[in-house]
This record gives C-alpha cells, structure tokens and sequence, in this order.
C-alpha cells in the first residue's frame, strides 16, 4: 500500500548508509516526528541520538542505500504494509518489548497479528514424521480453539505447524529470516502464499535480503515476542528452537516442550527444555494450564446464564453443557451434540477464557460468574 510521510521518512532513514537497527531506535526515542530529522544540524543529531557526523550528513543529503527503492516498490504491491514501531498499527504484543523491531515488512493483513492471543509452534527442519504430525494437530486444534499460530515457515515443524493452522481455517503468522520478498525454503512458496492469505508474512529486513544465519536468531525473538507461549515440538540441542525458547523466557512468555523417546535426538532438545523448567507438554489442556484467563463476565453481579450468553452461538451450547460439577467430555459431546474434536478445542478456549476449569480425571467444571471456583 502507498506509505503514508511518516512510514516513508522512517524508511529513508532505515535506508540511510550509516543507520542500523540500534541507531534507528535512538533516533525513534529522540524525535517523534521523522520527517524532522533531515532539518537538524549535525551537532543535533548527535546531541540528541549519538548519531556520527558522516552518517548525519547522509541523513542530510537524503542519501539512501540501493534495496531503498526496491523495498519502496514492494510496498506499492496491493496487500504489502510497512510497520513502524512509533505509528499505528503496530503490533501490541511486540511493542511491549525492550528491543521490538523498529520496521516490520508485511504481507497479508496487518490486522492478523492483533486479531486475537497468539501462541508459538517451532522445532527442528529434520523432524520426523510423527513430530510433524503432532505439531501439525496442536496447531490445528489451537487454531480452532481461536489462536493465531505463529512459526517461521521453515522445513519440518514450522510447516506443519503453519498447516494445521490452515486446517482449521485459522489464522497464521510466518516471520521470515529474509527479505519479504523472498520465500525460504523456496518449496514452501504455496504455503506462503496460503499464510498470508488467512493471517500474515513479516520480516525486519528489506526487500532482497538473502537468509543469513545471523538472521534467524534475531528473526526468533520476534515469533516469541508476538506470541503468549512457545511450543517445541522436536529439536536437537543446537537447534535454533532453543533460541526461540530462550526468547520466549526472557520476554515473559511461558516455554513449553513435547517429550519423546530417549532414544532419539530430537528428543533431546525438549527434554532439555523441560529439565529447565519449561511445561511438559501432552495434551491441550497441558498448555491452557499455562496461559493467562481472560474475562468474558462483564461484570462481578453477572449471572452464569448472562455470561453464557454472552459467548458465540457453539461456545455458550458447550459451556451450558457442563455442569457446576465434575462433568465428562464424553457427556459434553452427547448433550451438545457437537463432534469431539470441536468440543474438545470450545472446552480449551473455555477454559483460557474462565468459563470452565479442568479437574483431575479428565473432567470440567463449569466456573461461577465471577471467574473464582469455590474452596
């Protein structure tokens, strides 16, 4: 879409030889409005974001690098959006963050990555067949249970993770280690496109900028930043999934891991994972006893039946099929009339929700109006 002066200043900038990410973000905390700094003198610019003379001359002269036009024309491309940290949109999750990206490439809809709680699926590129299957069914059922999956369309997990989303007819987030141009691997150019028609594609890095290694690390914290919680499904110990785990711990998010078999090493990044401290992970519920509840009540007087109302037309029919006491899936599923895998990804949004809690054996209560379960 067309960048709007203040998108189109920042991109300059970011173009500018001299100014990297780093000095990108100072001059973002200095100077409010872009379109300003080319004004400033040197002696400002350096006061104010300890930008070097030579680099506040570029900034003076409008000198920009050679990708400046290209990225300016991809972003001319119908569904194409330039994200700027200090404008709106942005997303919330990433803005909350210490270093966010201070430019995100989009493709998609920019209204994907806040449409609703966003949770991480990542693991090896050589994952086997059943870790393939198993991340591409816990993508399926979060998405269906209204979560925005979140993975970096790599071979193995990410993909799968990606088309489980898709599945579900969810919506999924792929942030690239490349320009946003590109598409790596290239076989997952049509899963590409699919990603970007039900959710989005970002990337920090400007039109034709290859996969670098260097790039995915950074590309890491991003996927967790944007996300409540990471999964590891399958993942060596040099995994760059451990890298995506330890973002995760050190931006808040709670880190969860797939066990396996001892024998195989695959295994053993998430079992590494788990001696850590991070949730061992088997089951849907395992993951929604991790993620924060919110509150569908509107207010602490409300009565069950009016918070049951409250919820779309298939929630309210499970929540109202679970009773005050230990209630069984398998009789959720006979009142309700719904098929088991739909009741079982309704009952996880329930729960995150505060609508119902799960008990030992497998089975759910249904929760008083204020969201507190009795003692």
């Amino acid at each position: 879409m067309p960048l709007g002066d203040r998108q189109g200043a920042w991109l300059a900038l970011r173009h500018t030889p001299g100014v990297g990410e780093r000095l990108l973000q100072r001059l973002m905390a200095a100077f409010p409005d872009p379109t300003a700094i080319p004004r400033q003198s040197p002696e400002a610019l350096h006061a104010a974001a300890g930008v070097p003379r030579p680099t506040a001359e570029a900034i003076r002269a409008g000198r920009v690098d050679d990708s400046f036009a290209a990225t300016r024309d991809w972003l001319h491309a119908p569904h194409h959006h330039l994200l700027c940290r200090t404008e709106s949109p942005y997303p919330a999750a990433l803005a909350e963050l210490p270093d966010p990206p201070a430019l995100l490439h989009l493709s998609g809809d920019p209204a994907a990555v806040d449409a609703g709680p966003a949770f991480a699926l990542v693991g090896s590129r050589s994952a086997t067949r059943n870790g393939r299957e198993t991340a591409r069914a816990f993508a399926r059922d979060l998405a269906a249970a209204g979560f925005t999956i979140v993975s970096g369309l790599a071979r193995g997990i990410d993909g799968a993770a990606h088309r489980g989303a898709l599945d579900a007819g969810g919506r999924t987030l792929a942030v690239l280690g490349c320009g946003p141009d590109r598409v790596y691997p290239a076989e997952h150019a049509e899963l590409a496109t699919e990603v970007a028609a039900s959710g989005a594609i970002l990337s920090e890095y400007p039109v034709g900028a290859p996969p670098r290694r260097n790039h995915f690390p950074q590309r890491n914290r991003i996927v967790s930043g944007l996300s409540l919680g990471v999964l590891v499904v399958e993942a060596g110990l040099r995994s760059g999934a451990l890298t995506t785990a330890r973002w995760a711990g050190s931006q808040g998010r709670e880190v969860m891991a797939v066990p396996g078999s001892i024998h195989s090493p695959q295994s053993r990044g998430p079992h590494s994972l788990i001696r850590q401290g991070a949730k061992l992970v088997e089951t849907l519920a395992d993951i929604a006893e991790e993620l924060p509840r919110g509150r569908t009540v509107p207010s602490e007087t409300a009565g069950d039946d009016a918070a049951v109302a409250a919820l779309p037309a298939e929630h309210a029919r499970v929540a109202s099929c679970v009773d005050h006491g230990p209630t069984a899936p398998d009789l959720v599923v006979a009142r309700s009339g719904l098929t088991p895998d739909r009741v079982s990804a309704i009952l996880l949004e329930l729960e995150i929700q505060g609508v119902v809690a799960a008990e030992p054996g497998g089975f759910y209560i249904r929760l008083p109006a204020d969201g507190a379960q009795g003692s």
